[in-house]
């Protein structure tokens, strides 16, 4: 049996008009770090070039990352696009793959996309009170489909799942979401790997 540390309890506030906290820094995500995420990388290039603009953020609260205790936290994902391709977080899988994680949507209109190691995609759509779950060994990420608002989730996983973006930065997902005739739609990724 694993011993879990002795740490009090803590409550941090989150604002649920922005996502923000007052209480804690958030971690942040610019363009420039989402280099090889979109199809269209010139696209991006460009928008680099011009302004180095926020695309997300996000709070990793310092929970213990072991077994036993949750982390959670808020993603705030700003509305745009790179070529016709939405904002979007960068993505993950769990290094512990047999990981679920929760999320709740409290602003915006989004989507979650999820794969698994086999291919199988899955798409979920997120509006204000929906609650996603994500099955264990599926890469997730976020995506704000929104013209104007950003998309704010609340999300709850095992704290001992850790992150695992490499997969993802060199792979890709095999499932694109972007803008066609003005509505969201899931294509397949020319630049994915197997």
């Amino acid at each position: 049996m694993v011993e879990i540390k002795n740490i009090k309890s803590m409550a941090i506030r989150f604002d649920i008009s922005n996502g923000l906290s007052p209480d804690r820094d958030s971690k942040k995500r610019m363009l420039s770090d989402m280099d090889g995420m979109y199809l269209d990388n010139i696209a991006l290039k460009e928008m680099i070039s011009k302004q180095d603009i926020l695309v997300y953020e996000f709070y990793e609260l310092g929970i213990p990352e072991e077994p036993g205790h949750i982390a959670f936290g808020t993603t705030i994902l700003y509305p745009g696009k790179v070529g016709n391709e939405f904002f979007m977080t960068k993505g993950h899988f769990h290094s512990i793959q047999e990981t679920a994680e929760i999320y709740y949507c409290l602003k915006g209109h989004g989507f979650i996309v999820m794969e698994n190691p086999n291919g199988i995609t899955e798409m979920q759509e997120m509006n204000p009170g929906v609650s996603v779950y994500v099955p264990p060994r599926y890469a997730h990420r976020s995506i704000n489909v929104s013209k104007k608002e950003p998309l704010i989730s609340f999300f709850a996983f095992r704290a001992d799942a850790g992150h695992d973006y490499k997969t993802i930065e060199t792979k890709g997902f095999r499932k694109l979401l972007v803008e066609y005739d003005g509505k969201p739609k899931l294509i397949d990724n020319p630049k994915w790997k197997l």
